[in-house]
This record gives structure tokens, C-alpha cells and sequence, in this order.
């Protein structure tokens, strides 16, 4: 069955599911899909509501004749997660939120309006001059020009851990932050967890190694954007071939009114005006906010579009060695009511409360884990590049003689004086090589594995 005609018969059902806030039953469901024109026999509608479950569009309840099908609709307002009321909120926050916390029946049905992307820069700056004032204050923790992803680098044990369970579980991956420091330093996946939270999280892993180590390089180009999706989605998508690609087919936003752009040649039209304009922008905060709130907005991929937003806002901060952006303590519900407002009524005031106050958390929490480790080696500062091609060599040449070559590429390469010193900072790494830090020196672990063997 071609992909849109099947995306068409998903959303069909999510909104039968949506017109039953009390649940319906399998039978109910056929009977008033039936009357809506959509005939379907029973174990191709389960397929499609396992579908909507596993998307996080449905849920469901019980199971057998009794499993009941549930629409997903925000709690009442007065029931508040943990830690959401100590998000301050402006007016305008508070007006978005009052709107997006309606039950879904009660919200106007929208579409995509470009005039917030075309309206920019001159509906801007989003974030005003007070609030980018604030944030390069608390967000610049040294002084002088260093290499791209410096800090980013300094705190990268504690940034993969952070930001990959909080943006996992802005999604709904049920890791707990211990069960992901677990499988991300020692592989131990969690018992009781389906393979699709732990797939999640370990390509959140791979897509910050690739923005950290590749901060020279990664920007708001296709290139950047089109490789982070094709890591967040690996092995997570229905279609494989999907990953690293715009879409080609219309999407739902499940629990929202809203409904994409479905038309190709614009979704390629408005990418590209997205990453043109988040360029042309100079102040690294303003870039951030900007281009979470078009990728979300815009939806240029089957899936995974508002993790590939979380982790595009922080190439920036990455960038211009500002402290990156963890999204560590932000409640889902008010981070949810904060995109579902750019959504359905085109307003940034919610998200942009909600960003604003998860810098402040996640600066406090990586100034300390920075104090902690003092300030960078300046040696080893100075010869990053030349470090990492050395020990790439040497590992993806198990063969070859490895003091002989560090020696003679030592000579030809590094200042007399410095050497030796050189040489033992190379001889430690390779002593201290193992599968948790090879990214550093961008190996994959069949490369390393194989050296280990030969070594």
C-alpha cells in the first residue's frame, strides 16, 4: 500500500479515537470507521492501532475484548507536573497555555502558515535584547577565542547522559536518567524496555558525538541536518530508506489540531529557506531558538522532527563554545504546550518562556561539572587535531608498527620541543582506548574492536 494512502487511513482513525474522549472499544471503532466510508477487516485495523500507539498518537487500555482505545488530549490544567510550576511565565505564556490546554475538540483546526517563516527577520528578533543579554551572560564561561566545541567538549561525558534522556524522554522513552547513564557508559540496556527506547537513546549518543566532534564543521546546511536526522532515526523508522531525506508523504501531529505542509517541493522550498535564514542570523542564542521553533513547526521529516530540533538548537551554542542546551528538568507537559502553541497559533511567547528557563537549568548544571574539572590542558588544547590523526592511524592500522610510526610522524610533524611530551600524551591515550571514548577520535567500534584484537 503506497505510504500517504496509509498515513490518510492512521490519521482517519486517530480522529474516530478522538471523537470518543472516554475510550472506544475495537468494535465501536469498526462500526463508526465503517460509517465514515473506511472499511477495514480486523487484523489490518490492529496493525494500524499498533501503529498509532507505538507513534505515541493513541494509547490503550486492558486487553483482549476488553482493551479500550484512548484519544491523547492534555490533563486538566489545574493537575501540574513536577517542577512545571516553577517555570515562569509571562502574559503572553500564560494566554498560549490557556488556549493549548483545551481539550483537542475545542481547538480550530490549522494548517501550515508560511508567513511565520517569511515574515522573518522582520516579525523578529524572537528573543529581544534583555533575554539574549541574559543568556550570553550566564552562557559564557570563559574568555578568549577557542576552538569550536571546547566546552561542549569539556562537559561531553555528562552532555551525552543529559541531553540524550531528556530529549528521549520528551518523547515519551520511559528511561529513568540512571538507566541511561548506564547504557550509555557501560552498554547495560534496561530490563523491562522495549528496543525501540533503547535504540532512541544510544542514537541521541551519536548524533551529539557527530555535533561535537564535527563542530567545525556542522552549521545550518543540508548536510548538518539531513545526518543528524538520518542518527536520530536509524532503525526507528517503518521506512529505512527515510532516514537522512525529506519526507515525501503528508504527517499527523498526534493530540494536536494541527496538520503539516504535505506538498514536496514546498517542504524543500521552506527547508531550505529555514536553514538560510537560522544561518544568516548572528546572535547564537536567537539561532537556537530559531530553528527549534521552524524544524518543529515545519516537520520536514517522516519522524523524529522535534528531537532533530532539540539537537540542531545546540549547534549553535556548541558552535561559539557557549554552554549547551540539555533540555535537562523540562516538564513534557509544558514543553509540549509550548510547541503545540507554534502550532496551532502561530506564538512563540510559551516556548519561548520554556527555553529561556531551561538555559538557566542547564547552565547551572554544567558550570558546576566544569568547575569540577578545571580548565582544559593547553598542550593538549593545542595539539587536538594532530592527537586524533595519530590514534586514528594507529588503530585503523593494527598492522603497522605503532612506536615506529608515532616516532617518525613526530619528527616530521610536531615542534622539537614539544615532542616528547607529545609522543607520552599519545602512548596514554592509546593505553586508556576504550568502545566509551572512541568517538573522540571518530572510530566506530568494529574499527576498535579489531585493533583491540591485534593489539
Amino acid at each position: 500500500m503506497p505510504k500517504h494512502n496509509a498515513e490518510h487511513e492512521l490519521r482517519q482513525i486517530e480522529q474516530q479515537i478522538a471523537s470518543y474522549p472516554q475510550g472506544v472499544g475495537i468494535t465501536d471503532l469498526e462500526k463508526a470507521l465503517s460509517v465514515a466510508g473506511m472499511v477495514l477487516n480486523r487484523r489490518s485495523l490492529l496493525r494500524r492501532l499498533s501503529v498509532l500507539i507505538e507513534s505515541n498518537r493513541i494509547r490503550a487500555t486492558g486487553v483482549f475484548k476488553g482493551r479500550v482505545y484512548w484519544p491523547l488530549v492534555p490533563e486538566p490544567a489545574e493537575i501540574t507536573e513536577p517542577g512545571e510550576s516553577l517555570i515562569p511565565l509571562s502574559e503572553a505564556g500564560h494566554e498560549v497555555r490557556s488556549y493549548v490546554s483545551q481539550p483537542i475538540q475545542r481547538r480550530e483546526p490549522v494548517g501550515y502558515k508560511r508567513d511565520l517563516l517569511l515574515s522573518y527577520p522582520q516579525s523578529g528578533p524572537y528573543l529581544d535584547d534583555a533575554i539574549r543579554s541574559h543568556l550570553h551572560q550566564i552562557g559564557r564561561s570563559h574568555q578568549g577565542v577557542l576552538p569550536a566545541g571546547t566546552v561542549a567538549r569539556q562537559v561531553m561525558g555528562r552532555l551525552l547522559i543529559d541531553l540524550s534522556w531528556a530529549s528521549s524522554y520528551l518523547e515519551g522513552n520511559t528511561y529513568s536518567l540512571l538507566e541511561t547513564e548506564r547504557l550509555i557508559s557501560f552498554g547495560q540496556a534496561a530490563e523491562g524496555k522495549n528496543a525501540l527506547e533503547t535504540q532512541m537513546i544510544l542514537n541521541h549518543k551519536q548524533a551529539i558525538e557527530f555535533l561535537v566532534e564535527s563542530a567545525d564543521e556542522v552549521g545550518f546546511n543540508r548536510y548538518s541536518i539531513l545526518n543528524l536526522h538520518a542518527l536520530l532515526s536509524d532503525n526507528l523508522l517503518p521506512n529505512p530508506e527515510a532516514c537522512g531525506l525529506l519526507r515525501q508523504i503528508a504527517v499527523g501531529i498526534g493530540g494536536s489540531v494541527y496538520t503539516p505542509l504535505s506538498t514536496p517541493q514546498l517542504l524543500d522550498e521552506y527547508f531550505q529557506r529555514v536553514l538560510d535564514t537560522a544561518a544568516a542570523i548572528t546572535d547564537p542564542f536567537e539561532q537556537s531558538f530559531f530553528a527549534l521553533v521552524h524544524l518543529s513547526y515545519l516537520q520536514p521529516f517522516e519522524d523524529v522532527n522535534k528531537r532533530v530540533a532539540r539537537l540542531t538548537a545546540n549547534i549553535p551554542l556548541i558552535g561559539n563554545n557557549l554552554c549547551p542546551l540539555s533540555f535537562i528538568d523540562v516538564p513534557k507537559r509544558a514543553y509540549v504546550e509550548g510547541i503545540l502553541g507554534v502550532y496551532e497559533l502561530n506564538r512563540i511567547e510559551l516556548l519561548r518562556d520554556i527555553f529561556v528557563w531551561g538555559y538557566e537549568r542547564s547552565v547551572k548544571r554544567y558550570l558546576s561539572a566544569r568547575e569540577e574539572l578545571g580548565e582544559p590542558d593547553p598542550f593538549r588544547l593545542k595539539y587536538r587535531s594532530a592527537l586524533t590523526e595519530v590514534i586514528r592511524y594507529v588503530v585503523l592500522n593494527p598492522a603497522a608498527g605503532t612506536q615506529e610510526f608515532v616516532n617518525a610522524w613526530t619528527t616530521k610533524q610536531i615542534p622539537e620541543g614539544d615532542r616528547q611530551k607529545f609522543i607520552t600524551l599519545v602512548q596514554a591515550e592509546l593505553r586508556g582506548l576504550h568502545e566509551g571514548n572512541i568517538a573522540r577520535f571518530r572510530l566506530r567500534p568494529a574499527e576498535f574492536k579489531v585493533w583491540q584484537e591485534k593489539a
